[in-house]
């Protein structure tokens, strides 16, 4: 066996992993995920074989609370019906719905879309199977639910390159693949995950470099595309218990739905506290500062692949990425106390920026 296969073997056969400084451990999970914990309190799960793509969740806070919402991984009382939608909003994720390299088109008014519009998509990585099983449930949806499943790809775990805890940080390095419908790849992931407390504050940042690894592939303009967070159904603007959209700019709410912004926070009430979460955009980052598909229902996503599907007026933004090259992307989400003034979200900007 390679030293490095061996370091490696060390590395994911070790359990936990811990972090000298900060008490912050990594733990493989029966399923072959992770476990992180912040001085044995629970911070974060990255789960690889529950969907169509990997995903964190659950997600604590540093005091404790629970900052994803539970549906679909389980129902849980207080979250209510309303807010038992979009089963591909799984916690924390990234997809997107339409990238790649195999001609397919959209049904007549498919988000907007017409069908006459052509893409070249490999595939639909941002939603589930059971997405469009709902729509099938629906008359009015049903046809719609039927065409698309046969899009639908996957975004699968190859493996992990790193796994290790020191200097107060702990980090998950992993390959993964996009595939198609039929099982074939049209890009490939380099994903380093780092976790770390910053202050008062907890922080995953999510680095990601999207690799052209089987030929060209074009990214297209789309509005459900991108590194996203479903926030908790009490922190949602429309449970109207006191939850905020804000951005850098300023801009509140539904103002702030599709504008570009050095970072957004989302912040509200969660059991019994006021709680929040920001997520950075780094200027290193493709199309910097990023657009934000953020709802007031609780969809919460960094994409900068979206122009036209923002607003009309704009021009088309469909991106090629030429075989062999890399498109980065780079953010990082704060789960911190109070709202983004109380948190300092500004100042913490700056300082992820340099």
């Amino acid at each position: 066996m390679t030293t490095s296969r061996l370091l490696a073997f060390a590395l994911l056969s070790a359990s936990p992993l811990l972090a000298a400084d900060s008490g912050v451990t990594l733990d493989r999970t029966a399923s072959g995920g992770v476990d992180i914990k912040v001085n044995g309190r629970p911070f974060a799960t990255y789960v690889i074989d529950q969907a169509n793509k990997p995903y964190l969740w659950p997600v604590h806070g540093p005091t404790g609370k629970q900052m994803t919402r539970a549906y679909p991984m389980k129902e849980v009382p207080y979250e209510n019906k309303e807010q038992r939608d979009h089963p591909h909003h799984r916690g924390i994720c990234f997809g997107s719905e339409s990238i790649g390299h195999g001609t397919w088109k959209f049904p007549d008014n498919f988000n907007g879309m017409t069908g006459d519009e052509k893409h070249t998509g490999g595939a639909d990585t941002w939603h589930e199977r059971a997405t469009f099983e709902e729509f099938m449930k629906t008359p009015k949806t049903a046809l719609l639910g039927k065409q698309r499943i046969p899009l639908l790809g996957s975004i699968k775990h190859r493996d992990f390159t790193e796994l290790k805890a020191e200097g107060g940080k702990a980090f998950i390095a992993e390959t993964l693949d996009y595939l198609d419908p039929a099982g074939q790849r049209f890009i490939s992931e380099e994903r380093r995950l780092t976790f770390q407390v910053i202050g008062e504050m907890w922080a995953i940042d999510f680095d990601q470099d999207l690799i052209a690894s089987n030929g060209a592939v074009t990214f297209y303009d789309r509005k459900d595309a991108g590194l996203y967070i479903r926030v908790p159904a009490s922190m949602a603007v429309d449970s109207k218990l006191g939850g905020k959209i804000i951005n850098s700019n300023g801009l509140t709410d539904g103002a702030a739905w599709g504008k570009q912004a050095s970072w957004c926070d989302y912040n509200g009430p969660v059991e019994g506290e006021h709680l929040g979460i920001a997520m950075l955009s780094h200027p290193s980052s493709y199309r910097y500062p990023t657009g934000w598909h953020v709802r007031s229902y609780g969809l919460f996503t960094a994409n900068p692949f979206a122009s036209r599907s923002y607003d009309k007026a704009n021009p088309r933004a469909d991106y090629e990425l030429k075989a062999g090259e890399r498109l980065k992307l780079r953010h990082r989400f704060l789960f911190h106390k109070g709202d983004e003034k109380a948190a300092k979200i500004a100042e913490a900007f700056e300082a992820y920026a340099k």
